[in-house]
């Protein structure tokens, strides 16, 4: 069956009173080929449309479709895509996908590198197996931003970096798009020296050359494992090391800031936990474009939940009682203040912050959003838990309960006894689950089959 063969037609939508069917094939739009969800998305936003159909035994038709401008048409195909998912063709030394235990799910093991899923979904991609044609069509449908894996502008660097021949030509790829005005947010991914120190300056200078198409660049640390046998020999950042790293992305910003009106470049909360650096203020990070990528996160948390505070009447904290959190171990003291915060303000604020430490990656990783429910079992079995544990909505798959390691909300609930509450990334919402209030669920991504949109980003989960 074509990709592009329509499962379903949402009731009462502008497809739905034009006739449309499910099984029919959408082959064209106003007389552009549909060939993916791109294509769709662009060539569907008028209002006014003559859909091309294919019916199940070959014969053509089509119809006129008037609705409102961006309106969705209401279709729905096999796959959310349109398409399969592109894989990556890299073998990148710091992937973590290859630093995964073996035996888990199969969807984890599976590298996406897909421009569609970055337009689309925030994804990162590398640029390397991008056709000339989908680069054309990409400045042609001005598919803008799209978030790029840099990691350095030193050809030579790039491609031993990520063990492809091609990576340099990625550079020639984002000149192109800052010639035509395609935003490109970037991210570089740091390894202890290798692409920092005198590489990280040429990367910054190169990248700063094509703003604004540059929008925005973060610094994250590299992730690493203990499952890293026979790969390339890496290392985490020394508490030193982070803090030299984030002296030098600081005075470039800095320097940057005063020459372009933007810092442009910033690191990742978790290079200033691992520095035991102070986050900076909020007005620090402008817009916070690059807040999925962990940058700012913690300070907009801390920011959000302050005004909370603020907001917030006496007569709501009645609901109060005992609860705990639990995070990852660098997140674990700034939690740590958050409570403290409202304690000081509300005396009836009784809770207790765990740190997680990550046994089943290994120690070195200390974000949030790779706790597994096995260690949360684990460590929290006979704590004081309160009437409530809070996690964060980080550590569960999206839209779903449950954790990595294939573990369920259910069973980390049923095996400590107390209820899990997963809260999503918001001081306003953290501020609400501490005082009992009932909080909306954590917002899910779309419904696509697991091969088309798991990844992970050591950025993200901060």
């Amino acid at each position: 069956m074509s990709m592009t063969a329509i499962k379903g037609v949402d009731a009462r939508s502008p497809a739905h009173r034009a006739g449309v069917q499910a099984g029919e094939t959408l082959t064209q739009i106003n007389g552009h080929p549909i060939v993916d969800v791109l294509d769709y998305k662009f060539y569907s936003y008028d209002p006014r449309l003559e859909l091309t159909l294919r019916r199940p035994d070959g014969t053509v038709r089509t119809v006129r479709v008037r609705k409102g401008e961006g309106e969705d048409l209401g279709l729905e195909f096999e796959t959310y895509l349109m398409d399969r998912a592109r894989s990556c063709a890299n073998n990148c030394i710091f992937c973590f996908v290859d630093q995964m235990p073996p035996g888990m799910r199969k969807s984890l093991y599976f590298k996406d590198d897909d421009a569609r899923l970055s337009f689309l979904m925030g994804n990162y991609l590398t640029l390397t197996n991008l056709s000339a044609r989908e680069v054309q069509r990409i400045i042609d449908l001005r598919i803008s931003p799209i978030n790029i894996s840099v990691h350095t502008t030193d050809p030579a660097l790039r491609a031993e970096m990520l063990k492809n021949p091609r990576a340099g030509e990625g550079l020639t790829i984002m000149a192109r798009f800052a010639q035509n005005q395609i935003t490109m947010n970037c991210q570089i991914v740091s390894c202890p020296g290798i692409n920092d120190g005198p590489a990280l300056d040429k990367t910054l200078a190169d990248l700063a050359e094509m703003y604004p198409a540059v929008n925005s660049i973060s610094v994250v640390p590299v992730g690493v494992t203990k499952f890293r046998e026979g790969l390339y020999p890496l290392r985490p950042y020394t508490r030193e090391e982070a803090g030299a790293l984030v002296d030098q992305v600081e005075a470039f910003a800095r320097r940057h800031l005063e020459a372009r009106g933007t810092r442009l470049v910033w690191c990742s909360d978790e290079l200033y936990l691992l520095a035991g650096r102070a986050l900076p203020g909020e007005d620090y990070f402008e817009e916070f474009t690059q807040l999925d990528n962990g940058v700012g996160m913690l300070r907009l948390l801390m920011s959000e939940f302050q005004r909370g505070l603020e907001l917030m009447e006496p007569e709501e904290m009645e609901g109060a009682v005992p609860f705990s959190v639990a995070t990852g171990v660098s997140a674990a003291p700034f939690l740590g203040q958050l409570v403290d915060m409202a304690r000081d303000k509300y005396g009836k604020i009784k809770g207790e912050v765990y740190p997680i430490v990550n046994r089943f990656f290994g120690e070195t990783i200390t974000v949030a959003g790779l706790v597994t429910g096995g260690d949360l079992i684990s460590q929290l079995r006979g704590k004081k838990l309160g009437e409530r544990l809070l996690i964060p909505a980080s550590m569960l798959r999206a839209g779903e309960r449950v954790f990595l390691d294939d573990v369920t909300l259910d069973d980390v609930e049923r095996e400590l006894g107390v209820a899990v509450i997963p809260v999503a990334q918001d001081g306003y919402e953290l501020l609400d689950a501490m005082c009992g209030v009932q909080t909306a669920p954590p917002p899910s991504m779309p419904s696509l089959p697991e091969d088309e949109y798991y990844r992970y980003n050591p950025g993200v989960r901060g």
